[in-house]
């Protein structure tokens, strides 16, 4: 069972929500919280797995909660804005996934479930902007890579190609559970919050070609 803990300054909204998220046999919402501060709270005490995140609350805002939370939960920033000040403030604090308010039902269980299984997920409707604000064509490959093994370096392009564990594990033939490790030592040595980043900075550094107009853009 997945728990979540919904926070968002709107009482009706965390209801309809909570109801969305409950409608799914394998989530569970812990709780309900109407701050940022009164989430970091909540977080410490109920542990949940995941914290859908609104932007724009009082007290303090969920970029601010997301970074206080960064290494303690794993954050899924919900918000009605897709101003690219809000999608790089919550990737920059850590955040696992981005997502808009307008999207459906189905859709944000799924991003949960995404989350929850320790990978990233960004708006398909802001994904391209991402890509080409953190990883411009021209752009050379002068981001440190750490001291990567070649086998993490590969892993890091795959996870910058959008692809999960799962996937990078069928690729490059390796067990599931050693994806996972590579992913964890991946971003234990480059000193990143989440998987989102480790996508981002993989384009940044020049480890793949960005998307091709005519390509989808994949899951982070």
């Amino acid at each position: 069972m997945t728990t979540v803990l919904v926070v968002d300054d709107n009482e009706a909204v965390r209801g309809g929500l909570v109801l969305i998220l409950e409608s799914a046999p394998d989530l569970e919402v812990v709780g309900q919280a109407a701050d940022g501060r009164e989430a970091v709270g909540m977080v410490r005490d109920l542990r949940p797995d995941v914290v859908l995140m609104d932007v724009r609350m009082p007290r303090m805002d969920g970029i601010a909660a997301t970074r206080a939370l960064a290494g303690v939960a794993d954050v899924l920033v919900l918000t009605t804005f897709d101003l690219d000040e809000y999608v790089y403030g919550a990737l920059r604090a850590g955040a696992a996934g981005f997502l808009l308010k307008n999207t459906d039902a189905e859709s944000l269980i799924n991003a949960v479930r995404v989350v929850a299984r320790g990978e990233g997920l960004i708006a398909p409707e802001v994904t391209r902007r991402v890509i080409t604000a953190f990883a411009p064509p021209t752009a050379p490959a002068t981001t440190p890579l750490g001291d990567l093994t070649d086998r993490e370096r590969q892993v890091l392009a795959e996870i910058g190609r959008g692809r999960s564990n799962r996937e990078i594990a069928d690729r490059l033939n390796m067990a599931a559970a050693t994806t996972k490790t590579h992913v964890s030592r991946i971003l234990t040595k480059l000193g990143l919050r989440s998987r989102v980043q480790a996508a981002i900075l993989a384009r940044e550094s020049g480890l793949l070609h960005p998307l091709a107009d005519d390509e989808p853009a994949a899951r982070p």
